[in-house]
């Protein structure tokens, strides 16, 4: 009697082709289980941890995190960790922004790591409640523009700087040319509403009276202790403190998973050395920072 061949012997090109879709649908299938994993469709009561990291000099990714701890049902609480000097002033608002939109669906409670200032401050402003650890260094409250002035060092080289412009003021802060007296004026006007909306922001969030602000908006960093007798944070205490009123803000007990975020990573060479590499703000001029 003949052996039957098996349908892979018969049909080899056909079977492989059955295979590779298998295969491909498969992997499609496991992608798509661990998306909807990661998007929290097969997980339960759980809080998510916005962790506010380094300089502040782009809040995009910050901000998509908040958003999507704020649509997540199962996210019930949010922890806002902050470790950060400040940064551009923009960046800031967003987080102040994005922070004030969380909060309005749920709670949301700031942990005051090593440094919570300036800009870092501002994006913190709008949570339900704020921690800081006595010897937290936070507030800050302030705006400065920082440029440098090469003109003279390249004239004793013999090099002649010019700057031509279709307005006195579009070359200020330009490092070939120093200031005159009215693009410093004009300068000092745009520094000057930047450092209002920062008051006026931080008010508003704390429940504060404008002045109680403004009274201390003169750039000064004060510790947790000192910040919490000026009103701009809750009460004392450590990460672990903050989680647990957290917790009880949302009506949780027990252990409770924690979706921290985002994921950043940064350039090797950066992260060998420990160092910021860019020196754009030295090349384009000047910055404007909180």
């Amino acid at each position: 009697m003949e052996k039957r061949l098996r349908f892979s012997q018969r049909h080899p090109f056909l079977f492989g082709v059955i295979l590779i879709i298998m295969a491909v649908a498969l992997v499609t299938g496991a992608m798509a289980l661990f998306r909807s994993a990661e998007s929290g469709a097969f997980a339960g009561e759980r809080l998510g941890e916005l962790r506010v990291d380094g300089v502040i000099m782009d809040s995009a990714d910050m901000v998509e995190f908040a958003r999507k701890l704020r649509e997540d049902d199962t996210v019930k609480g949010v922890l806002l960790r902050v470790n950060t000097p400040g940064g551009a002033v923009a960046p800031s608002q967003e987080l102040y922004q994005a922070v004030r939109s969380l909060a309005e669906v749920k709670p949301v409670v700031a942990s005051f790591s090593t440094v919570a200032a300036s800009g870092g401050y501002y994006a913190s402003a709008p949570a339900t409640k704020i921690y800081a650890n006595p010897g937290s260094l936070t507030a800050s409250i302030g705006v400065k523009v920082e440029f440098v002035t090469l003109r003279d060092a390249l004239e004793k080289l013999g090099i002649t700087p010019e700057v031509l412009t279709t307005g006195r003021f579009k070359a200020s802060g330009t490092p070939l040319k120093e200031l005159d007296p009215a693009q410093r004026q004009q300068l000092q006007s745009v520094i000057d509403d930047l450092h209002d909306q920062f008051v006026e922001d931080v008010a508003r969030a704390r429940g504060m009276k404008r002045e109680q602000v403004a009274s201390i908006a003169d750039g000064r960093a004060v510790t947790g202790r000192q910040a919490m007798a000026y009103g701009l944070v809750d009460a004392l205490g450590s990460r672990e403190n903050a989680i647990r009123e957290l917790k009880r803000l949302a009506g949780l007990e027990g252990p409770v998973p924690l979706e921290s975020g985002p994921k950043v990573e940064e350039p090797l060479l950066k992260e060998l050395l420990g160092v910021n590499l860019s020196f754009d703000s030295l090349l384009s001029g000047w910055k404007i920072s909180y």
